[in-house]
């Protein structure tokens, strides 16, 4: 990234006549939304020697990153993984460079598999442990139906969901039905790929559900929360808590955005990583309305849920695997619990629900849900101790969020992800949402915060007749030379 003294072209103020007058100033830009696109856009702006101002409605930072530290040690109630622990992560420097270390859940990056196969201790609902073998065995089976499911998507014409396509699977090759404490299984793992896109199998696209790219790996959890990333990125920026935005007004010469208390912000152009859910709930008012082709988007383009539930125990009574399931008749039984303990050594348990019953626990209170949690566990280990503390997610219904992240939806394209992100005019859009090849992931939200930097700052110079077409690209780096640090212990 460029610093303000190594700029000497964007460093020279932009003069402009006003009669005998000159006045000076430097292009400025207003980022809303201070999440991981919102902050990486604003930083790299800022180095860029732009005039930078952040508007975020929440009075902390981080978005969907929400790193809490009430029990006396970080835990994520957002985002909490590196999907793809490889320097071709475009994340993977800034971590490195940070020295914060991750715990490696899986040698390969899945859909299926975010933990390795031995760490998985899978329960029935009367308790009894399904043999690991069996859970092995399973998870080969449920790939070779949904290699199936790829023949089926080629044989119709027309979109239809990955609940749908299974079903058709069974119908032609009914010899790939699974029975009895294997079906519970099947489930189970239907269960997790639903954990992946935040929604429920039957509103899944086949078309597109592959359609993202997975990088080299395997998936690293942030031992010690996303948020020391967040703070690093948002050091000496101008930022603004409590600043929820209600319109964004475009005009020729700028945009200006106002504020809920009615205050107002004046820039050349605006960079918008606004979440999914809320640009599809219509709060901010767009003068003069947006593109219809972008409101598609923003319609189409499907906003899932996945919660956490995090309780918080005296001592640690349960087996020293990376996580616990409940396998059962259907998706929406299952159950999975990550094991904080192995990964960070702190006693926690995370229940992650998804998709419909995401959406029923949000309608309990806190207590209501962690009870509903610990009823799960005890389940599988009756002798568990009550929690002494929980912490409850409700990504679904926070008005700063109205959803977790981004997936594609039955009969939508892929590129609807591309068309969120192409820029409006002097508009420019940044987050998760708008990255067609890693949605749904922190190193999306990340990628696309630079590229939407880099695109605003392009058209603002040019626009100014100040663009240097020799200046090398902002946020070119030398490669990585800080290893990651990484454990499986």
């Amino acid at each position: 990234m460029e610093s303000r003294k190594s700029n000497p072209q964007i460093r020279r103020a932009l003069c402009y006549a006003n009669g005998n007058k000159q006045q000076e100033r430097s292009p400025s830009v207003i980022v809303i939304g201070g999440g991981m696109a919102g902050v990486t856009a604003a930083r790299a702006l800022h180095d860029a020697s732009f005039q930078v101002v952040l508007l975020e409605s929440r009075e902390r930072l981080g978005g969907r990153i929400h790193t809490n530290y009430s029990f006396g040690f970080p835990v994520d109630l957002g985002a909490s993984w590196l999907h793809g622990v490889c320097n071709e992560n475009p994340l993977a420097p800034v971590i490195g460079r940070l020295g914060l270390p991750l715990y490696r859940t899986s040698e390969d990056n899945s859909v299926l598999y975010d933990h390795d196969l031995e760490s998985y201790a899978l329960f029935d609902m009367d308790g009894k442990q399904v043999p690991l073998e069996l859970v092995k065995n399973v998870g080969v089976a449920f790939e070779t139906i949904l290699q199936e499911t790829d023949k089926v998507r080629r044989d119709f014409s027309e979109d239809m969901s990955v609940l749908r396509a299974l079903s058709i699977v069974f119908e032609r090759k009914p010899e790939l039905r699974l029975e009895g404490l294997a079906h519970k299984v099947l489930q189970w793992y239907l269960c997790r790929m639903e954990g992946w896109f935040a929604a429920d199998a039957d509103t899944i696209s086949v078309k597109c559900w592959d359609e993202e790219e997975l990088l080299p790996g395997g998936h690293g959890l942030m031992v010690r929360g996303y948020l020391p990333v967040i703070h690093t990125l948002a050091k000496g920026l101008d930022i603004r808590l409590g600043h929820r935005v209600t319109k964004i007004t475009r005009r020729y010469n700028g945009v200006k955005v106002t504020v809920e208390n009615g205050k107002t912000f004046a820039a050349d152009a605006a960079i918008i990583t606004i979440p999914l859910g809320v640009l599809k709930s219509k709060r901010i008012k767009f003068e003069p309305k947006l593109p219809d082709w972008k409101e598609a988007a923003i319609a189409d383009l499907g906003v899932g849920i996945e919660n956490k539930i995090i309780l918080h125990f005296g001592n640690v009574f349960w087996p020293n695997v990376e996580f616990l399931g409940v396998v059962a008749e259907t998706s929406y039984e299952c159950s999975y619990f990550l094991n904080l303990h192995k990964a960070a050594g702190h006693p926690v348990l995370v229940y992650m629900p998804a998709g419909q019953l995401a959406r029923d626990i949000e309608k309990m209170s806190d207590e209501a849900a962690a009870n509903f949690a610990f009823s799960q566990l005890k389940r599988i280990l009756p002798e568990a101790s009550s929690p002494i503390q929980y912490l409850v997610s409700r990504w679904g219904t926070e008005i700063d969020s109205l959803g977790s992240y981004s997936y594609d939806m039955v009969g939508k394209p892929h590129d609807l992800y591309e068309r969120l992100r192409v820029p409006v005019d002097n508009l420019f859009f940044a987050g998760e949402a708008t990255s067609s090849n890693y949605p749904g992931s922190v190193h999306g939200a990340y990628s696309t915060g630079m590229m939407a930097a880099e695109d605003c700052r392009m058209r603002v110079l040019e626009r100014y007749g100040e663009l240097d077409l020799f200046q090398p690209v902002m946020g070119e780096e030398s490669p990585m030379s800080i290893p990651l640090l990484i454990s499986r212990l």
